[in-house]
Parts: C-alpha cells; structure tokens; sequence
C-alpha cells in the first residue's frame, strides 16, 4: 500500500493511546510523531511543518472541561496555519464538539475510537491540509515574484560599429528560449544585456529574476536558488520560495557563473537540465519554466581546460555567446551614454546645469578600466559636486596613463606641463592658492615661487 507523504503529529499523554495510533497511522503516512505533552509543542511548531496535529483536550489529571485542548488550538492556528487539527477526548459531547469545529478545528473524535474512523479522519484531514496549502501556494509564490514584475534596468545605449553583432543577437535570439551566455569585463553591462533580451522576449511581461552567484555563501546556495519549507533547518522560520521558482515563466539571470564551485556546478547542472527543483524539506518536484541567461566576466574556456569548470555545464548555457566589448573599444557611444546618465542625474538631483560643448569629446580620451559602470558613477559624481553653472571636464576625477592627450595640443616639454598644470589647478579652484597647491601636492610656498617663475597671475585660473 503506497503511503500519503504527510507528517503527522500526535500529541497524547496516554501511552497506550499514543502507541496505538502511532501504530495504526504508520501503515498510511511516511512521518507519524508523538508527543506526550503540549509542553514542547511551540517550540515544535517553530523547527517543523506539520500537515496534521492529532490532539488531545485534557492533559491535567481530573479535568475534562477541555479547555487545554481548546487553548493548544488556537496556538497552533496562530504558529502554523496550515496546519489542520484533529481533536479527541475521553470525554466527549455534542456541545464539545461543536465548540471545537467553531474554534477551527477540522475534526473531532471521541474516545475509544475505532481504526477506520481514526484513519478516515486523519486521511481527510491530511487532504484538506493539501488543499489549503496548494491554494496558499500561488499566493505565496505572487507575493514573492511582485518585486520582479516591470521593475527594468536602465536603457541598453549602444550605437557603435563595435556593438552591431551584439545588437543584432539580441535581436536573434530574444524571440526564442535559447540559453545566453555574455561574456566581457565588469561594467560593460552585461545585466543591461539580459534586460533587453528578456525585453524583446515572449516573457516580457513575466519575471526578471536576477542572481549574484558570487555573493551567494554555499552553505546557502540550495536555500537560496530552490527555496525550503519551515522547519527543514534550524534558522528555517518560514517557507521561502526559491530563484528557479520565482522565475516560473520568466527570466532567470544568472552573474558571475564562473565563480561557482564544482560541487555547486553539479546542483545548477541537475536543476538546467530539465528544469525541475525540490525545495529542501520537501520531496515535491517543482517544474520551473524558466528561460536562462548567464554572465561572467571570467575565461570560462581557460576555466573548462583547466578542470575548474565542468564542460558540460558550460555546453549547457552556451547555447548563444554574446561577447560584451569593453567601453574603450566603443567610444563612440560614451557621448550617448553621457547625455542618458547626465540627463537622469540632474533630474534625481534637482540640478541645472549648462555643458562645456568639448566635454564629451575630451571624456573618450580615457580609456574607462571601470567601462561604463565606471562613467555612469563619474558623471553622477559631477552632477553632486559640481557648484558652477557649467559642467566641464574638470569636474570629473580621471586617474591614471589613460588619460590621453591630443599630441598637437599639448607640449611634452616638463615647463610647458607644469605650467599647463598650475594654470589647471588655479582655474579649477578658482585662484584659492591652498586648495590648488593641495592638488598638486605641493606647499602653498612652493606655488607661489612657481607661479612667479612662469609670470602666472593669481588670477589666471579665477
């Protein structure tokens, strides 16, 4: 006989009772607990799910009012809603038993029962509980999925001849469930990417459920992407529904999939295979229909050769490549994507500001290391900072040899630039000799002897 794959708690002081229905129960459900007292009940509640409490009304010697069975009740309605409570008593009546049905109770049973009666009330209990939860369940998994609907990331700005084949992929392949792996260096926008596939796509109007997997603990890796049922580990308070089945339907972004260790690489490859997850504590098989994307920024062939990444997980989300070039290889994109992020800056800050014409041209000479995550927090910089009407390049903090200059506009003589410098420095802090000086990391007295070598007026740079 195939049992029902509940878990059922009794809670009984009389041993004979307890051992009896335990004996009975055992032939019809996988899980059968019991417990001599409500005592530990709570703290039962709080570590373990429960699909039926088979509880007693009287547990103090010479009472029968069944007012414990009653309190015991209502705790358990408030610690575990799910749950579906049985009671039963020696002592018995139709007033009881009414009261215990208003109180919540599924079923009452009066003492002796018999085995049929026992376990058709506990088997229609079991399916009532089955019930309430597989109707709570849509709610629970809506809940959890609002966060992810029509909550899109910034636009996807790219122009360049660089970017046509990026472009024209995303075009390819949006309107199909092919797995998508982009590839290229931190902040070229590889999330930005997964948008605008997922944008084009049939689950537009679905979930966009994106991951970090690099910020994912392991111990918490299973918890995490396919969810638990309360009580299946110590710190399991709550049922949590995972990534996988948050993405039911939708998008799942997987980043930085090249950090994943090789025995998490087999719990992803076993979930992508056929989609189908198990929430820990729970041996029911969630399908998840769920389309996905993943990036790296790391040589993920040099990882497969090397061993430290399974080449069958890699064939797997490697069914389209899409190789994200880094932002110096597309400057011609770098004056688009200045006025998007400017434009959203100043509206977020309350800003007004007009824009030095040559500012643009002179942000493609530096080679961007950072790419466009790198501009989109220098502009967002400048906008904050920047006190004068007009925004211009000295206003942007740009370290490093990847600064470049025009080779007919500057002199590589060291007077020349060191002149050019002291002019920079008294412009940009408008003639304030201590403040220039702090920037080019001299003394205020050491500018001063400069500024009188090369005839600069305290005023130049005012």
């Amino acid at each position: 006989m195939k049992k029902y794959n509940g878990s059922i708690l009794i809670v009984e002081d009389d041993e004979d009772v307890a051992i009896t229905s335990r004996m009975i129960l055992k032939q019809y459900f996988e899980c059968i607990e019991v417990l001599p007292s409500p005592k530990s009940l709570e703290s039962r509640l709080r570590q373990e799910t429960y699909d039926v409490i088979l509880l007693d009304m009287n547990f103090k010697a010479g009472v029968t009012s069944g007012n414990e069975g009653l309190f015991w009740l209502n705790r358990i309605q408030a610690l575990s809603p799910l749950t579906q409570v049985v009671l039963q008593t020696a002592y018995g009546d139709i007033d009881l038993a009414v009261r215990s049905i208003k109180e919540g109770a599924v079923d009452f049973l009066a003492k002796p029962w018999d085995k049929d009666k026992l376990v058709t009330t506990v088997i229609n209990a079991f399916k009532q509980a089955l019930a309430r939860r597989e109707n709570r369940e849509p709610k629970v998994r809506q809940k959890a999925q609002h966060q992810y609907l029509n909550h899109g990331q910034g636009t996807f700005i790219a122009s360049a001849p660089s970017m046509r084949n990026v472009l024209k992929t995303i075009e390819q392949v949006s309107g199909t469930d092919a797995n998508v792996l982009i590839l290229g260096e931190n902040g070229t926008g590889k999330e930005l990417v997964a948008w605008a596939i997922h944008n084009q796509s049939k689950r537009a109007d679905q979930a966009f459920v994106s991951v970090d997997l690099g910020a994912v603990p392991p111990s918490l890796f299973e918890s995490e992407m396919f969810g638990h049922e309360k009580g299946s580990f110590t710190d399991a308070k709550e049922t949590r529904v995972g990534k996988f089945e948050l993405a039911d339907k939708g998008t799942l972004f997987l980043d930085e999939i090249g950090n994943l260790s090789p025995d998490l690489q087999i719990k992803l490859l076993s979930a992508l295979q056929n989609r189908n997850i198990s929430r820990i504590g729970s041996n029911t098989v969630i399908h998840a229909d769920v389309r996905i994307i993943c990036a790296t920024n790391a040589p993920l062939n040099d990882l497969v050769r090397r061993g430290a990444f399974r080449n069958d997980l890699y064939y797997r989300i490697n069914t389209v490549e899409i190789q994200l070039p880094a932002l110096r290889d597309r400057k011609e994109d770098i004056p688009l994507l200045f006025d998007y992020y400017f434009e959203e800056y100043c509206r977020r800050y309350h800003k007004t500001f007009s824009v030095d014409p040559a500012l643009a041209q002179q942000l493609t000479r530096y080679d961007w290391p950072g790419n466009v995550r790198e501009l989109q927090h220098a502009i967002e910089r400048a906008v904050i900072l920047c006190s004068r009407p007009e925004l211009t390049i000295d206003d942007f903090q740009l370290y490093g040899p990847t600064m470049q200059a025009e080779e007919a506009d500057r002199s590589l003589n060291l007077s020349n630039i060191e002149r050019d410098a002291i002019r920079h420095a008294l412009k940009k802090f408008n003639g304030n000799l201590s403040r220039a000086a702090e920037e080019l990391g001299i003394g205020r007295t050491t500018l001063y002897r400069k500024m009188e070598a090369y005839g600069i007026g305290r005023t130049e740079g005012a």
